[in-house]
């Protein structure tokens, strides 16, 4: 029997991953008050990334997966948008 190898496109890891490395981002900007506000956006936005991946895994059917799917699509979008504006402002 073959071992089962290492899958390095984990996405319910990467996802984690990401959401952890988001946040760690966030803790080390500067305490303003558009920092707190968009910070508590692309934490929300980037930890949904990984919990609608998982909830996917779940799904009761093809539909319902491919839903999930854009779902995560959508808040990978939104992440990347409000990490751009953080960047953009620091």
């Amino acid at each position: 029997m073959s071992q089962i190898p290492n899958n390095k496109y984990d996405l319910e890891e990467r996802t984690f991953k990401f959401s952890k490395s988001v946040a760690i981002f966030c803790n080390k900007l500067p305490k303003t008050a558009s920092n707190f506000e968009q910070s508590r956006q692309v934490i929300r936005s980037s930890g949904s990334i990984g919990a609608n991946y998982i909830e996917a895994n779940e799904s009761l059917g093809d539909k319902d997966f491919k839903m999930k799917l854009k779902t995560c699509r959508k808040e990978a979008k939104e992440s990347a948008y409000w990490l751009r504006l953080i960047t953009e402002l620091n």
